[in-house]
């Protein structure tokens, strides 16, 4: 056996050694390979037939004919200078032929890989192309779809520096069905010039530039913005719409974006809303409501029957949309004097569940002018306030909470690091006297030391993702991958705090990515910012109606309008059957646009977890003192 092998190998490697010769030396060995297998055969073949030629130059002659068809090189019998000729011809045919399928072939193959590998021009107008690859754009993509359910066709196009079978392959596995919507992936890098035509940006819609994981995410963004500069300098309809993580980086890109841009900064957006939230518990339910196109969401409406009539009137007039703002020729007016007269310009921006359910009327003959009651602003108290974890965005929250203090706040904030260390990422020479930070230097997933920390005393508990650090330099915004796996640990050990003790505590939680939502072990219908898909919510919104840009920019700022959850028997009686044209007629006298409530029975049942926002205005509802009404309004 081991004779076999050896003889086995050396034969293979003689082979080997063949191929790899110079092309005619192949050649020559393919001829006689062919020759030494064909001839043999038709000798067979003629000496062994039924009636063979009689003579020996007859079989000869035979044997020539069956070669000759078998390697197709005619065959043909006569003269030597007429066999020679034909040979001749056939071997000219066949390298013609030969080469001609060779290069129909190649032209194939290459075709067929450069539509596999992505690198084809997409033929599309009106629209939405989406640059890079990050966990994101799965998010953007289901609201995208979702936004476009109403079509008969639409086309969303990704380009990302990734296999395309990949990507397409993904996005099957994340989106099970997309409807009328279809998803076209193109590789490349999205910094080239040369590769963005390939998307067709000067045709599109809208165009949304994702941050690509790791280091570099915010620098890829400008350079990205650059490069549809230099692609399409001339302003163009379509809308841009981008993000960078570091707050640094905004005007850098927004420079880079243009005047039809709109660049977002996640970290500085995330703070804001963790700080929202932390105060008031359930905000974030509502805007999860507000940014998904499967709820109800923000929409422009003309409403030429209103035209001269006060906005006071507007809130009441559309029975099923909830009235919060103007649209107006020098921009956007949330919740304006209800004494405000609307002009013919003006479009009246509402909450409905589509563009074209904003239908009017009008609801104020369902008005209970007893229920409505008249509370006295509530005092600020003072607070004490826990942060478990501390990453870039620490100080960006610090400086959040600073903002929204009316009262002094002790605020103890638990991470990894040394305590000198945290600090110096603080400004607290800055800090208003009324904001007391500590910081303590443990680890938060070790259950001893949330035993010491005695949580449920505190008002409010913030987890966010704790890396040990804060902000790196600039263009430099990759998180430690570790850090949902620490506040999923963390969250473990607060639920069983809560369990032990079966008390609530007031959580709000920051996660990078959406899936870890699913794994956190917290009680339903718990606080979660999750910066991936709120952005790329946030995005898709934007890309979707221009002037949202600043709509929530202004709800996510301490200043200026924002959306609360206050108590419900501040507005109306608890305990009685009333409408929520009451609740809107209440909020209305405080300069306030009520758009929906919060019940605290059903606070723990999904999907809604009790939140109801644009409710019908003539429908009757019974509010408990624990129950809140969701307002916009200025404090």
């Amino acid at each position: 056996m081991q004779h076999i092998a050896s003889l086995w190998r050396r034969l293979q490697y003689r082979f080997d050694n063949l191929v790899s010769r110079s092309t005619p030396a192949l050649i020559g060995w393919l001829t006689l390979a062919c020759f030494a297998a064909v001839v043999p055969v038709s000798v067979v073949l003629v000496w062994t037939d039924r009636r063979p030629p009689s003579t020996f130059s007859g079989r000869l002659e035979a044997v020539w004919v069956s070669v000759g068809q078998t390697l197709k090189i005619g065959g043909a019998v006569g003269s030597p200078l007429y066999v020679l000729a034909s040979i001749l011809l056939a071997l000219v045919a066949l390298l013609f032929v030969s080469a001609l399928v060779s290069l129909i072939t190649t032209g194939i193959n290459q075709r067929i890989l450069e539509l596999r590998m992505g690198h084809s021009a997409v033929l599309e107008a009106r629209h939405t192309v989406v640059l890079g690859w990050s966990d994101p754009v799965f998010s953007v993509i289901a609201e995208l779809v979702t936004a476009n359910s109403n079509q008969r066709r639409s086309t969303v196009t990704v380009l990302a520096s990734k296999d395309k079978a990949e990507m397409e392959e993904e996005i099957g596995a994340r989106l099970r069905a997309t409807g009328t919507t279809n998803i076209v992936c193109r590789n490349g890098c999205t910094t080239d010039p040369a590769v963005l035509a390939r998307v067709s940006p000067q045709t599109a819609k809208a165009i949304l530039v994702l941050p690509p994981d790791g280091d570099d995410g915010d620098a890829h963004v400008v350079k990205t913005l650059l490069a549809l500069n230099a692609l399409t300098p001339e302003t163009g309809d379509a809308i841009v719409v981008a993000a960078v993580h570091d707050a640094h980086n905004h005007l850098t890109a927004t420079l880079a974006a243009g005047p039809r841009g709109r660049v977002l900064a996640i970290d500085d957006i995330i703070a804001r809303l963790v700080v929202q939230t932390a105060r008031q518990p359930g905000l974030s339910l509502v805007y999860e409501e507000l940014l998904d196109f499967a709820g109800d969401e923000f929409y422009t409406v003309l409403a030429p029957a209103l035209v001269g009539r006060t906005f006071g009137e507007a809130l009441l007039a559309f029975s099923h949309s909830s009235v919060v703002g103007l649209l107006r020729a020098d921009g956007i007016a949330l919740n304006p004097n209800p004494g405000t007269t609307i002009t013919a310009s003006d479009r009246i921006i509402v909450i409905t569940q589509d563009d074209d359910t904003a239908v009017v009327a009008d609801a104020a003959c369902c008005i209970d002018e007893e229920a409505i009651v008249t509370a006295n602003p509530r005092p600020p108290t003072a607070q004490r306030l826990l942060m478990l974890g501390w990453n870039r965005r620490g100080p960006l929250i610090l400086d959040q909470l600073a903002l929204y203090l009316t009262a002094p706040t002790r605020l103890d904030v638990v991470a990894l690091g040394d305590e000198p260390a945290l600090g110096g990422t603080y400004d607290a020479a800055g800090a208003p006297q009324h904001l007391d930070v500590t910081f303590h230097s443990a680890d938060t997933t070790d259950p001893r030391v949330l035993g010491r920390l005695d949580v449920l005393s505190y008002d409010s508990v913030i987890v966010i993702g704790d890396t040990g650090h804060a902000s790196p330099p600039p263009f430099v915004t990759a998180q430690a991958p570790e850090a949902d796996d620490r506040t999923l640990v963390t969250l473990l050990h607060l639920r069983a705090i809560e369990e032990a003790t079966h008390q609530e505590i007031p959580l709000t939680t920051e996660m990078s990515d959406d899936r870890n939502r699913l794994l956190a072990p917290v009680r339903a219908g718990a606080d979660f910012i999750v910066s991936g898909r709120l952005i790329s919510l946030l995005m898709t919104q934007i890309s979707e109606s221009p002037y949202l840009a600043d709509l929530f920019d202004e709800l996510f700022r301490a200043e200026g309008n924002e959306l609360y959850l206050k108590p419900a028997c501040d507005y109306v009686r608890a305990g009685e059957e009333v409408t929520f044209a009451t609740v809107v007629a209440s909020a209305r006298r405080r300069h306030e646009c009520a758009l929906g409530y919060r019940l605290r029975a059903q606070a723990a049942t999904g999907p809604t977890y009790g939140v109801r926002i644009n409710p019908d205005k003539r429908q009757p509802v019974r509010f408990t003192p624990d129950d809140w009404v969701i307002v916009l309004a200025e404090s």
